[in-house]
C-alpha cells in the first residue's frame, strides 16, 4: 500500500455560468490528494492521510478519494472547516488565493498521526502541506518515524507565492525531507529554487549525495528524467491539447510510484537497485498519465483503462 501523506482543498476553478458570468465551480483537490486519486485510479494500492473535515466540503473530499480506490481509514476527521482554494488559469498555467486559517487540514497535529499497518509499503509527501505549521512539521514527524523502514518520496511542488516570508524554514525543513526520502520527484523550476542555476542533471546528482537512491526530473512539455548515482533515464512527454496543467505534476508522481510499486521496487533494499527497465517504466505511466490530466481541464487523473 502507498500512503500519501498531505493537503486535501477544495480548488474553485474558474467558470463560465450559462448566462455567461464570470464563476467558479468546487472541485476536490491538493497536490498530494491528487497524488492519492491518480494513484487509485491507475490501480495502485492506495491510501491517504490528512486532516479532514467533517463539513459538507469534507465529505466532497471524502467521498471522491472512495470514489477512486482510496483508503481513507487513515484520516484524522474533524468538525474544523476545509481549506479553499480560488484558482487563476492564465495560459493554461495555474496560480492560487488559499483560504486556510483554523482548517481541518492546517491543525493536524502529531497526536492524530496514524499507526501504521505492515502493509504500508511506501508514504508520499509533499506540496502545500509542508510549508505550515503545526500540519507541516507533523507530516515531517511521520516521514522522521518511518524513513527508516519504509520507502519515502517527496515532490515539494513549490508555490512561490505561498511560501513568501517563509523561505528559511520552509526550505529547511524540505532540505531535510530530502535528505531522508528514498525518491525525490521536482519540477526543473523546483530543482532550480532548490539548488540554483546549472545543468539539470549535475544538480539532480548533487541532491543523490544528501542521500536519495532516485530523483525524478519532470521537464514541462519535453518529458522526464530519472536520474540515480549511475543512471540517467528519459522519456519524452506525449504531445496533447493542453486544456490546463493543474494536476499533471501530482498525477506523474502516482504513475511513477505506481510503476515501481508493480516492479516490486518499493522496498528499502530495490530502491536502490532499480533497472534501466523499471526506471523507464515509471517515467512512461507518469508521463503517459499526465498527459491524459492535461488534455482536460482541472485535476482529474486517467483510470488505467484510458492509457
Amino acid at each position: 500500500m502507498i500512503l500519501s501523506c498531505g493537503e486535501a482543498l477544495i480548488d474553485m476553478l474558474p467558470r463560465t455560468s450559462t448566462e455567461g458570468e464570470r464563476a467558479f465551480a468546487p472541485y476536490a483537490g491538493g497536490a498530494v490528494f491528487n497524488t492519492a486519486i491518480a494513484l487509485g485510479r491507475l490501480g495502485g494500492p492506495a491510501a491517504f492521510f490528512s486532516g479532514i473535515s467533517t463539513d459538507m466540503l469534507g465529505e466532497i473530499l471524502a467521498d471522491t478519494l472512495e470514489s477512486s480506490g482510496v483508503d481513507t481509514g487513515f484520516c484524522a476527521r474533524s468538525a474544523r472547516p476545509t481549506t479553499v482554494a480560488f484558482v487563476k488559469l492564465v495560459d493554461g498555467q495555474a496560480t492560487y488565493a488559499f483560504y486556510d486559517e483554523n482548517t481541518a487540514g492546517l491543525l493536524l497535529t502529531q497526536d492524530q498521526l496514524p499507526v501504521l499497518p505492515a502493509q504500508v509499503d511506501a508514504l508520499f509527501f509533499g506540496g502545500i502541506s509542508l510549508v505550515n505549521d503545526p500540519a507541516a512539521s507533523t507530516y515531517a514527524a511521520l516521514q522522521a518515524r518511518e524513513a527508516a523502514q519504509r520507502v519515502t518520496m517527496i515532490d515539494p511542488n513549490i508555490r512561490l507565492g505561498f511560501i513568501a516570508g517563509k523561505e528559511t524554514p520552509y526550505r529547511a525543513r524540505i532540505e531535510t525531507m530530502i535528505a531522508r526520502a528514498d525518491i525525490v520527484k521536482l519540477s526543473d523550476e523546483d530543482l532550480h529554487w532548490l539548488m540554483g542555476a546549472g545543468d539539470v542533471v549535475a544538480l539532480a546528482k548533487q541532491i543523490l549525495t544528501r542521500g536519495p537512491k532516485i530523483v525524478f526530473i519532470t521537464e514541462g512539455a519535453a518529458g522526464a528524467r530519472a536520474i540515480t548515482a549511475t543512471q540517467n533515464r528519459f522519456v519524452a512527454a506525449q504531445s496533447v491539447v493542453v486544456a490546463d496543467t493543474v494536476g499533471a505534476g501530482d498525477t506523474f508522481n502516482a504513475g511513477a510510484l505506481c510503476a515501481l510499486y508493480e516492479a516490486g521496487a518499493l522496498t528499502k533494499s530495490r530502491i536502490a537497485a532499480v533497472s534501466d527497465a523499471e526506471l523507464d517504466a515509471a517515467l512512461t505511466l507518469g508521463t503517459r498519465a499526465a498527459a491524459i490530466t492535461v488534455s482536460r481541464a482541472g485535476a482529474n487523473p486517467p483510470w488505467r483503462a484510458e492509457l
